[in-house]
């Protein structure tokens, strides 16, 4: 099969002028479902109406303006957007200067439409449950107690079937998000994502608070539950990649052989999109989240959180249980475990001279860095330790010694120990030259989040894959990310509920079209269903 742009990005001097995305959001109405259709650049039209259960009457409308788009509400209103600001935003500094609705300096925005996403009627407070459907009985846990869906009879059938629904728009939605380039570092395209990502969440009723970073604007969202008197439910999750701006240039977002690939499609614009359509399906079933939701999306994951960490921090105190929004293994496993990590550089200076009259005045500080560089790996030798030199500079020209010289490097652990036994040996590194001095200095560091015995948290997810006719189990993973922090403490903590795909960080980054469905309803029904008993002290 031949490969099929979705949509071809635009080679502008600045990435961020790609066409805006449109939001996935769901409304309930009487009898009436709103669902997803249509592609291209088709004026307004009523879509033909879709197959659905008995007694359900379905239509879409699909509004589009050079963009692909899709809805997954009953109504939809068309304004023209092409500046949208986020009111919540509480650091002004980068749009002090700019007229109100001015776009944040830096991005330009497209004028396409978008397409707003309205309830015909205001949400219940409180969602009936949803009708028991035939052939669709709780299945037991492995203890012989009832099964997790329960307390909702029917909910099983009714996100299988939504969610199948509901994976064509997620799809254009991530394919939207990674035309959006968010590298990490780059302030105005972080935060025009962002914007996207905040107006696409607020659709499914959640409160935005943007947090200015030093990088770019973090984003803290909220979602109330059924029974807000319980711990709460934190998602954790990022918004930043690791790919350069203008990428898309020559690796434009591509659907190819039941896989959408691009930068950033995996990790983790495809779990953003995800958990923005299992919102939108709970919504259009009319449910709620069983308790207050909570989701942190940081700019600076890509290199260790070294400011969003304080913000999942926050929000780790009174949380039941934590989820990951990471890709999950290759499998569709999810992770839980995962090493340490720390990125160190290490900085060497030297004293500059001519390299042919005087090189005996010099001391190469890149000569110096080279030789560091081996003690260093003797220095990580312990077991399930790993050194990834990832970054190496020094120097200004062949005929000068060179005067400083510095090098990133990326550490992995297996353990605690092994972490805090390999940076104080870092720390205590001495020049091995006179005249050269060396330094270290630690730029993020993650503790390790070690493998639980029994883990409660795992085997309540099993429970409702099985129910939902899916096969899930988990396992400990390689990388690090923001979970490796409430994982470290103790927290019920899971990661990889993303989407399934593989390739992070290289250029055949892919994820599957056919698991999109499967793990919308997962999550959907994870956020919908009351937890287990997952610690002494929980009361979820």
């Amino acid at each position: 099969m031949s490969p099929r742009t979705v949509r071809p990005s635009t080679a502008t001097a600045d990435p961020t002028t790609a066409v805006a995305p449109t939001a996935i959001a769901a409304a309930t109405t009487q009898g009436t479902i709103g669902t997803i259709t249509g592609t291209g650049t088709t004026p307004a039209c009523a879509a033909p109406t879709v197959n659905t259960p008995t007694g359900v009457s379905t239509t879409a409308t699909v509004t589009t303006a050079t963009v692909t788009t899709a809805t997954v509400t009953a109504s939809a209103v068309t304004t023209a957007d092409p500046t949208r600001t986020d009111p919540t935003r509480t650091d002004p500094a980068r749009t002090a200067d700019a007229a109100p609705g001015a776009a944040v300096p830096g991005t330009t925005r497209t004028g396409t439409a978008r397409t707003a996403l309205a309830p015909a009627t205001p949400a219940p407070a409180a969602a009936p449950p949803v009708a028991a459907a035939p052939h669709a009985p709780a299945v037991p846990d492995s203890e012989g107690q009832p099964g997790p869906t329960a307390a909702l009879p029917g909910l099983p059938q009714a996100l299988t079937t939504r969610a199948r629904t509901l994976a064509g728009a997620v799809r254009r939605r991530c394919a939207d998000l990674a035309r959006i380039e968010s590298p990490s570092g780059d302030a105005p395209r972080l935060d025009a994502l962002a914007e996207e990502l905040a107006a696409g969440f607020r659709a499914t009723g959640a409160t935005v608070q943007r947090e200015p970073g030093p990088a770019g604007d973090h984003l803290v969202l909220q979602w109330d539950g059924r029974d807000e008197s319980l711990p709460h439910l934190l998602v954790v999750g990022h918004h930043d990649t690791v790919w350069p701006a203008g990428i898309l240039t020559d690796w434009p977002v591509t659907e190819q052989d039941g896989t959408l690939s691009g930068p950033g499609v995996v990790d983790m614009k495809g779990g953003l999109a995800i958990l923005e359509g299992a919102f939108a399906l709970l919504a259009d079933l009319g449910q709620r989240p069983h308790r207050t939701v909570r989701l942190v999306v940081v700019s600076d994951e890509e290199v260790g959180s070294p400011d969003g960490r304080r913000l999942v921090e926050r929000q780790l105190r009174g949380a039941g249980a934590v989820l990951g929004l990471e890709p999950p293994h290759p499998d569709g496993r999810l992770k839980t475990a995962r090493r340490g990590s720390t990125r160190v550089r290490l900085t060497v200076t030297g004293r500059e001279a001519h390299a042919g009259n005087d090189a005996a005045e010099g001391v190469s500080a890149v000569d110096e860095l080279v030789d560091q560089l081996v003690a260093v790996r003797g220095l990580v030798s312990l077991p399930g330790t790993e050194l990834n030199a990832g970054r190496i500079s020094g120097g200004s020209r062949a005929n000068v010694v060179a005067g400083r010289a510095e090098a990133e490097l990326g550490l992995r652990f297996a353990t605690t120990e092994a972490q805090r036994r390999t940076l104080d040996n870092l720390a205590r590194l001495t020049a091995l030259r006179p005249g050269a001095r060396v330094r270290t200095e630690v730029l993020s560091s993650r503790p390790a989040w070690p493998e639980r015995s029994g883990n409660p948290l795992l085997r309540h997810v099993r429970s409702l894959a099985a129910v939902l006719g899916q096969q899930l189990d988990g396992g400990p993973a390689g990388g690090a990310g923001d979970t490796n922090l409430p994982g470290s403490r103790g927290l019920p903590t899971l990661d990889g509920f993303g989407a399934v795909g593989g390739g992070a960080h290289a250029r055949h980054e892919h994820i599957r079209i056919d698991q999109l469905a499967p793990r919308i309803a997962l999550l959907a029904a994870l956020l919908a269903v009351p937890l287990p008993r997952l610690r002494d002290r929980s009361e979820g």
